[in-house]
C-alpha cells in the first residue's frame, strides 16, 4: 500500500498463490488499493489478473471454472469463445478487476512446448484469430480490458521463458503467415493492451538473442508501426529468467522502457523502488526521450479514462452463478473429441455389478503459468454418475515401475479401465503406466485430459479421448459422451504427429 500511496505504481496484479483467498477477500482487497489510490490523489489503478480459464485460474475455485482455450477451439465456435470471455470478465468486474492478462493469441505448432500448450486455442492461425478476437471482445464488453499475449508468439517453442530465453526461428514469410495474424485480429477488434513475449525472434531483431520484449525493432517497428496499434504495451514478468536478473535488470528495465513498453510488469520478489529509481535518473539524463515518456503516459491514461467509462461492475453473486457453470458444461460438452474407437468399446454399456477402475495423475504446475495443482481429479465422481462400482486410483504425477507394478494389480481384474492423462507425451511414467495397463487384456478408454499429443507415445490405444481440461465441467462432460448421454461434437484443434490432422473428430 505504501507504493500505491506514493504514486510509483500503476497498477497490481493479483497471483492465486499469494493474494486469493475468496471472493469476499478478493473484492474487499481490491476496493482497498483502490481506496488508497484515490486517497492519496492518484489515478485509479489497474488491478490484473491471469485468468485465461483452464490450467491458468488466478481467482481460485470460486470463480466458474472455464474448460480453458484449447477446449474453446475444439468447438470452432466464436460465439461460445465470445460468450465465455463476458462472463470471465463479469466475474473480474465484480470482483474488482479491470485488466485480464488474456487472450492468449499463441499458435500452438510446437508439440513439445511446454510453456503454452491448452492455453493456445490451437494451431491453426486463422482459428487462434478468430477465437482470440471474439474472447476480447467479450471481455471488453463486460467492462475489463482485454490483452493478448505473448507477441510476437510464443507458440513454437521449446523452452519455458520462465527458465531462459526461447528462440523462435520462424523466417518473415512465416511469421506473417502464422505467428502475427492472430494479434492482428485482436488490434481489430479493440484490445487494450497486448502483453510482450521474452522471446527471442532473430528474423525481426538484429540482436538474435534479444528477448522481444527488449527490442524496439519488434515493439516499435512491428508493433506499433506495421500493426498500428495504439493501446497500452505491457512486458511479461520481469522477474522471468529470460531477462537478466540481479544488477543487469536495472540496465534491461531501461532496455524495456528503450523497447517501446508502456507498463512493467514488476513481480512482489523484484527490487521495485530501485527499478523505479533507475527508470527516473535515466529519464532525468535523456536516456528516455521525454517525447516517448509522455507519449505511454498518456496511452495509460487513456485506457484508465475507457476504465473509468464502463458501467458500475455487477453485483457480487455474479461469480460463479448457475448461468456460468451452465455455460462451462456448455463449452465443455461441445469440446469432447473421440479420436478412435476401434476396440467398439463406447458407449459404455457394463452390467450393474460390474467394476470399473478410473486412474488419473495426480495434477501439478507443469510451468508457473500453471495452477493445475489446485485441482481435485474428479473424474471417478463424474463416472459414477453412470455406474456405481467404480475404483478411484490417484497415480502420481510421473509414476516409478513400482507406482506402475502397484496400480496394475489393482486394476487386472477389472471390466473395464477408464485412464486419463496429463501430458503424458512428455512424462515417460505415465506412458509406461498406459502401454503396461493396455498390456493387461482388459478393456481401456484412454482420455487425454490435457494435450491431445499424448497418443504419441501409446499409439496401439484403441480407444481415445480428448478433454483439453482436467476441471470439473470438462469431466462430466467426458463421462456423458462416453455412456452415450451426450455425443461427441469436437475436433482436433492441433495435429496428432503421424497419427491423426487437425480437424479429425468422430462426430456423433
Amino acid at each position: 500500500m505504501n507504493a500505491v500511496r506514493r504514486g510509483h505504481v500503476g497498477g497490481v496484479t493479483l497471483f492465486r498463490s499469494l493474494n486469493v483467498d475468496s471472493p469476499a477477500q478478493i473484492r474487499e482487497l481490491t476496493e482497498r488499493l483502490q481506496a488508497t489510490a484515490r486517497q492519496a490523489g492518484r489515478p485509479p489503478l489497474l488491478i490484473a489478473v491471469d485468468q485465461e480459464g483452464g490450467q491458468l485460474m488466478a481467482l481460485g475455485d470460486a470463480t466458474t471454472p472455464f474448460p480453458g482455450n484449447m477446449a474453446l477451439g475444439a468447438t470452432r465456435s466464436a460465439e461460445l469463445a465470445r460468450r465465455v470471455g463476458f462472463a470471465i470478465g463479469r466475474e473480474l468486474a465484480a470482483l474488482g478487476v479491470n485488466v485480464n492478462y488474456a487472450p492468449v493469441a499463441d499458435v500452438n505448432l510446437n508439440p513439445h512446448n511446454p510453456v503454452i500448450g491448452t492455453r493456445a486455442f490451437g494451431e491453426a492461425p486463422d482459428l487462434v484469430a478468430t477465437l482470440s478476437a471474439a474472447l476480447g471482445r467479450g471481455l471488453q464488453a463486460a467492462g475489463v480490458a482485454a490483452t493478448a499475449k505473448h507477441f510476437p508468439g510464443h507458440g513454437d517453442t521449446a523452452g519455458d521463458s520462465h527458465h531462459g530465453t526461447p528462440v523462435v526461428t520462424h523466417d518473415m514469410e512465416t511469421l506473417r503467415r502464422i505467428d502475427l495474424p492472430p494479434f492482428q485480429a485482436a488490434i481489430e477488434a479493440g484490445v487494450r493492451l497486448i502483453l510482450t513475449a521474452h522471446v527471442a525472434v532473430p528474423a525481426l531483431d538484429d540482436q538474435p538473442d534479444r528477448p522481444a520484449t527488449l527490442s524496439a525493432r519488434i515493439l516499435r517497428g512491428v508493433l506499433r508501426n506495421e500493426l498500428k496499434f495504439e493501446g497500452v504495451i505491457v512486458t511479461d514478468a520481469l522477474d522471468m529468467r529470460a531477462i537478466s536478473q540481479g544488477a543487469e535488470l536495472y540496465v534491461d528495465a531501461i532496455c524495456a522502457a528503450l523497447a517501446g513498453a508502456d507498463v512493467l510488469l514488476l513481480t512482489s520478489f523484484l527490487d521495485q523502488p530501485g527499478i523505479y529509481a533507475t527508470l527516473l535518473q535515466a529519464a532525468r539524463r535523456g536516456l528516455l526521450p521525454m517525447t516517448e515518456l509522455e507519449a505511454s503516459a498518456a496511452r495509460i491514461a487513456t485506457l484508465k479514462q475507457w476504465l473509468a467509462a464502463q458501467p458500475a461492475p455487477p453485483s457480487f453473486d455474479v461469480v460463479g452463478c448457475a448461468a456460468h457453470h451452465t455455460l462451462a458444461a456448455e463449452v465443455a460438452r461441445q469440446s469432447i473429441t473421440l479420436v478412435r474407437d476401434d476396440a467398439r468399446l463406447l458407449p459404455i454399456r457394463l452390467p450393474p455389478d460390474a467394476q470399473l477402475a478410473v486412474i488419473v495423475p495426480r495434477p501439478i504446475d507443469l510451468t508457473p503459468a500453471d495452477t493445475s495443482s489446485y485441482v481435485a481429479p474428479t473424474l471417478a465422481q463424474a463416472a459414477r454418475a453412470f455406474h456405481a462400482r467404480v475404483n478411484d486410483l490417484i497415480a502420481p504425477h510421473d509414476p516409478s515401475a513400482s507406482d506402475i507394478a502397484a496400480i496394475c494389480d489393482q486394476v487386472r481384474d477389472c471390466d473395464l479401465i477408464l485412464i486419463g492423462t496429463l501430458n503424458a507425451y512428455s512424462t515417460a511414467g505415465q506412458a509406461a503406466l498406459v502401454n503396461e495397463v493396455l498390456r493387461l487384456g482388459v478393456p481401456v478408454v484412454v482420455a487425454a485430459l490435457r494435450l491431445p499429443y499424448d497418443l504419441t507415445v501409446f499409439p496401439a490405444a484403441p480407444t481415445y479421448v480428448c478433454t483439453y481440461s482436467v476441471l470439473q465441467p470438462s469431466m462430466r462432460a467426458l463421462a456423458q459422451a462416453l455412456w452415450g448421454e451426450a455425443p461427441f461434437r469436437g475436433r482436433l484443434p492441433v495435429t496428432i504427429p503421424d497419427l491423426y490432422p487437425r480437424d479429425h473428430g468422430l462426430i456423433g
